[in-house]
């Protein structure tokens, strides 16, 4: 009978949060080109108290990165016992290049917002993503 191995803690962790953080970005350049972006909390010409978009992008990106973070710690303690199936793996593969590839693709077109203004709304979603992926890490490892 073959013996189960497991990943160490800090390995899943590690991979989660950075897994989390980049589909984080990816959902934040890709609504930034729709026009849900976190520059709009900056911005002095709105009459609003915080703008619709970046409300829904602040939330967005927040629950993309906590559940990025979840499923792949989750999905990593599963992967090295076998109980994914290799369709699953296929698909989930297949759902992070094409997202990420529309992230690259979206980050490649000249931006729609102000430079100062992007700056500091992805270095926002960074740190947002960050801290979300790493708490959906943790909360899937102490659920496992």
């Amino acid at each position: 009978m073959a013996e189960t191995t497991f990943f160490p803690r800090r390995l899943i962790l590690g991979a989660a949060v950075i897994s989390g953080v980049l589909l984080a970005l990816a959902v934040h350049m890709l609504g930034a080109r729709y026009g849900l972006d976190l520059g709009g909390l900056w911005r002095s010409d709105t009459h609003e108290f915080i703008p619709a978009g970046a409300a829904i992008a602040w939330w967005l990106i927040a629950t993309v990165g906590f559940s990025g973070g979840y499923f792949t710690a989750t999905l990593m303690q599963s992967a090295v016992s076998g109980q994914i199936p290799h369709r699953m793996r296929q698909f989930l593969i297949a759902v992070g290049v094409l997202l990420l590839a529309g992230a690259g693709q979206a980050a490649s077109a000249p931006s729609p917002i102000p430079t100062v203004s992007g700056v500091l709304a992805g270095l926002a979603a960074l740190c947002l993503g960050a801290v979300m992926a790493f708490c959906g890490a943790h909360f899937a490892l102490r659920r496992g």
